[in-house]
């Protein structure tokens, strides 16, 4: 790119370090919030009526379109080419009139009165100062402004991104329909899968009727056959009550030397019983001896334990001293940085309002740089040494 002249570069330099100190102006001086306002409702009629009046200005278009295409499809063959083109106008006109329903409702579901939207005033604001900023530098150094360039294009790049974006959720959205009506389909099917296993359980529960007429008259027949088996059964218990009975008076002699040997193993237990508790009066004399070192150990521990948490009470105390005193310590100094970033702040407003006003001073020859007051006094000295001639 050709760099600018001498004459552009200045004239370009001064427009853009006016522009950048209105911008700052205009940030200092701007609210954040317009709720409350006696005008903000106006501001909001204002904005709506101009979406709707955008809005009907679309749909009067559409109308005329429609007729123009009616009497088009009217027409000889030869205006086909007029009909295609027809058909595209209305195509963008349904898209503007889309896009202008989805404003008109996003005005109405919020406020651009609102601290969010004013936020990103505030921001929209911010980015053109430093880049306008940054275009003036480069023109005071270089007489180009490729930055300004770079600029606007890395905006466009995002603008199609979203642009690619809401295509990408409109093929979504599409996806879906087509997914719904497949859903609506596998439910049809479903649905009738369904009916078909209703008529199979209808069938299978007369085939378990059927069953169950079976499963009762077999039944009948086994319980006669374990009436048969029972009473043969009773036969054979009677023949083995015989053989259990000599088998009870075994069982009886066996019983009798059991007691035999209990008695003599009980008699074995006693004499052993009084060793154990000889045994346990010797253990009980030495726990109870461990049981006095103990306490006395453990009343040792609770006085250390005593003089300990005295220790650890007075520590505790120190150190919450030292810590409100390096709190008090930090916040003076917090204190103090705040006010010198303060008056910092406003060291360079001012700094910049006085750039700002004698640069208005001087473009527009106000006070000081006035210079129709010197051309005044030399048409006075002019006119005086004329009518001293004249004499």
């Amino acid at each position: 790119m050709s760099e600018l002249t001498s004459l552009d570069a200045l004239y370009l330099g001064t427009v853009l370090e006016d522009t950048i100190d209105q911008l700052a102006i205009l940030g200092k001086i701007m609210p954040q919030t317009f709720e409350g306002r006696p005008d903000a409702n106006e501001m909001v009629g204002d904005e709506i009526g101009k979406i709707i009046d955008s809005q009907k200005q679309l749909e009067t278009k559409y109308e005329d379109l429609i007729s123009k295409r009616a009497e088009l499809r009217a027409g000889s063959r030869k205006d086909a080419g007029k009909l295609r083109d027809n058909d595209n106008e209305i195509d963008n006109v349904v898209g503007g009139i889309r896009h202008a329903t989805q404003t008109f409702s996003k005005s109405m579901k919020q406020s651009p009165l609102t601290a969010d939207n004013l936020m990103k005033m505030q921001d929209d604001r911010e980015f053109l100062q430093d880049v306008l900023a940054e275009t003036l530098d480069e023109i005071s150094s270089d007489r180009t402004f490729m930055a300004l360039i770079n600029s606007v294009t890395l905006e466009r790049q995002k603008k199609e991104e979203l642009q690619n974006t809401i295509l990408k959720e409109e093929e979504g959205r599409k996806k879906i329909k087509s997914l719904q009506k497949q859903i609506q389909n596998v439910r049809v099917e479903r649905e009738e899968e369904i009916q078909q296993r209703n008529q199979m359980i209808a069938h299978l529960k007369d085939q378990l009727q059927e069953m169950k007429a079976k499963t009762s008259m077999e039944g009948k027949y086994i319980q006669k056959d374990a009436e048969v088996a029972v009473g043969q059964t009773q036969k054979r218990c009677f023949l083995s009550e015989k053989d259990a009975k000599g088998e009870i008076e075994l069982l009886k002699k066996k019983i009798d030397e059991e007691i035999r040997v209990n008695q003599e193993i009980e008699q074995y237990l006693k004499t052993h019983q009084q060793e154990l508790e000889e045994k346990v009066e010797h253990w009980m004399e030495k726990y109870d001896k461990d049981v006095e070192a103990k306490t006395h150990e453990l009343e040792v521990l609770k006085a250390s334990k005593a003089n300990d948490l005295a220790r650890l009470q007075e520590l505790t105390k120190l150190y919450g001293e030292y810590e409100q005193t390096v709190v008090e310590d930090r916040i003076e100094k917090e204190k103090e940085r705040r006010k010198q970033e303060q008056e910092l702040e406003e060291l360079r407003s001012t700094v910049k309002l006085q750039a700002w006003w004698r640069g208005v001073m001087v473009r527009r020859q106000i006070g000081p740089y006035n210079k129709k007051k010197k051309k005044k006094g030399k048409k006075g000295k002019k006119s005086g040494k004329k009518k001293g001639k004249k004499k």
